[in-house]
Parts: structure tokens; C-alpha cells; sequence
């Protein structure tokens, strides 16, 4: 149950997070206007509550298995929003990095190096 909560809260930290990110983009660069910039800005901060959820505790643990969620996700966000193809590079990097984040957080521990 605790994998599944940790695998939840990193899908609904990457949306938010990629969310904001494009919504702060859209606001700016396809100037959509301040009202996608603070609906990014307010997602972005959603975000950071979000990443304390992690039954985890280690910060730098989360963060950094986080970072494989964000590369796999923003690939996803941008098929889904921008019409991005991927080749089989990106979904082969992509899976590399979701191999990491179960590696770093789910992976059995006895203690340290």
C-alpha cells in the first residue's frame, strides 16, 4: 500500500509541477496572459506540499527519484499537450529513468554502503 500511495503522489507531483511549468510558458511565450502565469504559480507551489506527502522522509531520496518521474512525465505532458512524438530514444531514456526511481525508493535497504 505504501508503494502505491509514494507511485500516486509522484503522478499528482509531476502533473502539478510539469502543469505549472507549461502553464507559466503558455502565459509567457504564447502570451496566454497573468492568468496562466499565476494559475502555473500556484500549481508549482502545490507541488512542493505535495512532495512532503512521501511516506519517505529522506528529501534528497525523494527529490531525486522525483527527477526520473519528471523526465518520463514531461515526455507524456508534451505527447499529450503538444503533439510531441517521441522516437525510441526518448522512451528508452524515459524507462531508464523509471528503473532509477524504483531502484532508489523501493528497492529493500540493510543499511548503507
Amino acid at each position: 500500500m505504501l508503494i502505491a500511495r509514494s507511485i500516486a503522489l509522484f503522478v499528482v507531483a509531476a502533473l502539478l509541477e510539469i502543469g505549472g511549468a507549461w502553464l507559466v510558458w503558455q502565459g509567457l511565450r504564447e502570451h496566454r496572459g497573468w492568468i496562466w502565469i499565476g494559475a502555473g504559480v500556484v500549481a508549482l507551489g502545490l507541488y512542493g506540499f505535495v512532495a512532503t506527502l512521501q511516506p519517505e522522509a529522506n528529501f534528497g531520496r525523494i527529490l531525486a527519484a522525483y527527477g526520473g518521474v519528471f523526465v518520463a512525465g514531461s515526455l507524456a505532458w508534451a505527447m499529450v499537450a503538444d503533439g510531441f512524438e517521441p522516437d525510441r530514444y526518448d522512451v528508452t531514456g524515459a524507462l531508464i529513468c523509471l528503473i532509477g526511481v524504483a531502484v532508489i525508493m523501493y528497492a529493500p535497504r540493510s543499511g548503507a554502503l
